[in-house]
């Protein structure tokens, strides 16, 4: 376990290197948000509400989904998994002493543990100062949101894993890769929250591993899972979770046995 701490990390220290990335970063997801915002004023002004959800919550969910959209990792712009299977220093990575999936989980937390404070709180300020969010005092609500995320980092990071694995077989992933997640990021509630998808299809959509990513967490922020309801939400998630990182060994151990036969 100290392996992975330690892996987890060092990736966080890595990331705190690129500064103007991560100011650029800032700056992109904070006017996503404005955009996003202005649209969605103008939509619950002729609605008034949609489900259980006001304008203040729409403005939130907006917000706090710019804001974990990079720790979540939902943009699917990381290849650098497929580039180490592509140039064979995948073979060099199979032989340490470490579990190969465990070091890439390690590295996908480590990197969410920066975005979360230098990505994540800069634009939910910043919508705060301009906007009436719904941001609640309840600590123990907080962390339920804290338990909900990395469960969410969880799912992501395994459905990053099963796409990067493809590069034992295709040569380029990247284009597979922008299917997942550009599929996926609309789904998880990235552009709109869950609750604005037409009726017929919204129970399908909150039950795909992609609203466990960001949709369901931010729902959860918003007090809109509570008690048995709540606990549902975190089985959801914690299912995923495991069945992804299942997926993942399996489609691992495939892709060993065809790097053995490749010679490699």
């Amino acid at each position: 376990m100290r392996t992975y701490l330690e892996v987890a990390r060092a990736t966080a220290r890595r990331m705190s290197t690129y500064r103007g990335a991560t100011v650029a970063g800032v700056f992109t997801n904070t006017v996503f948000g404005f955009l996003l915002a202005y649209v969605l004023i103008a939509v619950f002004r002729e609605r008034g509400t949609v489900g259980a959800f006001d304008v203040a919550d729409a403005l939130t969910f907006t917000f706090v989904a710019q804001g974990l959209a990079m720790p979540i990792g939902v943009f699917g712009t990381d290849h650098e998994q497929a580039q180490r299977i592509q140039t064979g220093e995948v073979a060099m990575d199979l032989c340490r002493p470490y579990d190969y999936q465990g070091w890439w989980a390690a590295v996908a937390y480590g990197k969410a543990s920066f975005y979360l404070w230098a990505r994540g709180i800069p634009p939910i300020v910043v919508g705060a100062l301009a906007f009436d969010l719904r941001l609640p005092s309840d600590p123990t609500r907080w962390l339920a949101f804290g338990i909900s995320v990395a469960l969410g980092i969880g799912v992501a990071f395994s459905v990053r894993f099963l796409v990067q694995l493809l590069a034992f077989w295709i040569v380029d992933v990247r284009g597979p890769s922008q299917v997942v997640w550009i599929t996926g990021g609309f789904l998880a509630g990235m552009w709109a929250p869950l609750v604005l998808f037409p009726d017929w299809i919204e129970p399908v959509v909150r039950a795909l591993p992609f609203a466990s990513m960001l949709g369901l967490p931010i729902e959860v922020l918003l007090g809109a899972h509570t008690g048995a309801d709540l606990a549902g939400v975190l089985a959801l998630q914690a299912s995923w979770l495991v069945v992804l990182v299942s997926a993942g060994r399996l489609v691992l151990a495939r892709a060993e046995r065809r790097l053995v036969i490749a010679g490699g």
